[in-house]
């Protein structure tokens, strides 16, 4: 590819991207017709271009944006991989990433559209990938993996080079084994998996265990084994 993303740089000047507090999304502001939002995190925001939409445009938050470097240097040491995007540039506010297709896993669950086991293996093999690359993978949660194509892509890295398992893929692979045919097929409302989320994100303050948090969960849906 060719610096062709750089058509895009005036209309990401215009965009401001604020952080918010509890660990909730990013909130946007500005931006033009040519610039399309593709993915809300708590850091940043994702655009595409009209003008160059093989890539994605990963505009952080003011308070940070120290964490664009520290992912560049983590795409650096990926190197190619299936699994990961491709980094191309970054300045200090954005990276340049390979734009890829394909829904979140969080989506998934919205639309009812079936994960495959082969999406969970993929996982697990880039994280041992990534383990050989002196990293440490984390914060691998639902709307960090993408399905393309019965596989997984995963698109955050920014927290690899922390110390430390925050268990959120351990978990989700769990949940996955053991409860995941009980809405294979189905659409989980949003306010269902919201709420599941921010549950998660406290579950050590209100339950004893992630197995407790897990009974919780299921006693408040209508899922049954």
């Amino acid at each position: 590819m060719s610096n062709k993303w750089e058509d895009a740089i005036h209309s990401l000047s215009q965009v401001t991207v604020m952080s918010n507090p509890n660990n909730e999304p990013v909130t946007i502001f500005g931006g033009d017709d040519s610039l399309r939002c593709v993915g809300v995190g708590t850091d940043a925001a994702v655009f595409q271009s009209v003008y160059s939409p093989e890539y994605a445009f990963k505009l952080y938050a003011e308070d940070k944006i120290a964490k664009i470097k520290i992912e560049e240097k983590v795409y650096s040491l990926i190197g190619e991989s299936p699994f990961f995007s491709t980094c191309f540039a970054a300045n200090d506010k954005y990276l340049v990433l390979s734009y890829e297709e394909g829904i979140t896993l969080y989506d998934c669950l919205l639309q009812g559209v079936h994960i495959p086991e082969q999406v969970v293996r993929d996982v697990e093999e880039a994280r041992e990938y990534v383990r050989q690359k002196g990293l440490n993978p984390r914060d691998i949660h639902l709307k960090n993996i993408l399905l393309q194509d019965g596989r997984a892509k995963i698109i955050d890295v920014s927290e690899y080079v922390q110390p430390g398992n925050d268990f959120r893929w351990e978990h989700l692979k769990k949940g996955y084994d053991e409860h995941y045919h009980l809405i294979d097929g189905k659409s989980v409302p949003f306010w269902l998996l919201e709420t599941i989320r921010k549950w998660y994100n406290q579950w050590n303050k209100h339950f004893a265990s992630y197995e407790e948090f897990m009974k919780g969960v299921l006693k408040f849906t209508s899922f049954k084994k």
